[in-house]
């Protein structure tokens, strides 16, 4: 939970990572509840528009009412009013964001319980760390993208941070399910 003493983390967009993107986002969502909406989405495309422009900005300027509603338009996929963590990792440069290398490797619900069947390895119900690697490591190889293994287990710890909601170091399938695209989720109506 952040303090009013504590600066919020800097947005140099074209340099994020994923793990800077989990602070900035646990900054944001202050009340912890999922998402950024009302004042914490005001405040964070403030610190958004400062960090593009590099300049102070005004919320009260109409200005910025529109550029937050075109903000809104272009992120906020399922039109709730408030931005969600799959939806804001939009931002994230393309080498730093697997979850769009996720959504393109497992598009629909039904290839998404076919991924969950193939990885969860013991079939525990779960998927721990090591079949999260797995995982990963078969999406970046799928994607083309070049990893080592430092890399691979920063991302695992990433989506770990990101993902598993109750902390016990695994992700269940109501917590995995959260990385499918927000109209395929079928998964997260029955939560």
């Amino acid at each position: 939970m952040a303090t009013q003493a504590q600066q919020p983390p800097h947005l140099h967009l074209a340099e994020i990572t994923a793990a800077q993107f989990i602070d900035i986002w646990k900054h944001f969502d202050a009340d912890g509840n999922g998402f950024i909406e009302g004042k914490e989405l005001e405040n964070f495309f403030k610190e958004l528009e400062t960090a593009r422009r590099g300049a102070g900005v005004d919320p009260t300027n109409a200005g910025f009412k529109e550029k937050m509603k075109e903000f809104m338009a272009k992120f906020d996929q399922n039109e709730d009013g408030r931005i969600e963590m799959s939806e804001l990792a939009q931002l994230l440069p393309t080498e730093e964001n697997f979850l769009l290398c996720f959504r393109e490797f497992v598009g629909s619900s039904s290839e998404f319980m076919a991924a969950w069947r193939r990885y969860d390895t013991d079939r525990s119900g779960y998927i721990e760390s090591n079949e999260l690697k797995g995982f990963l490591s078969d999406l970046l190889k799928k994607a083309n993208r070049n990893y080592d293994d430092k890399k691979l287990n920063e991302y695992t710890q990433t989506i770990l941070r990101m993902f598993d909601l109750n902390g016990d170091g695994k992700l269940g399938l109501s917590e995995m399910a959260r990385l499918l695209p927000v109209q395929e989720n079928f998964l997260m109506k029955f939560e």
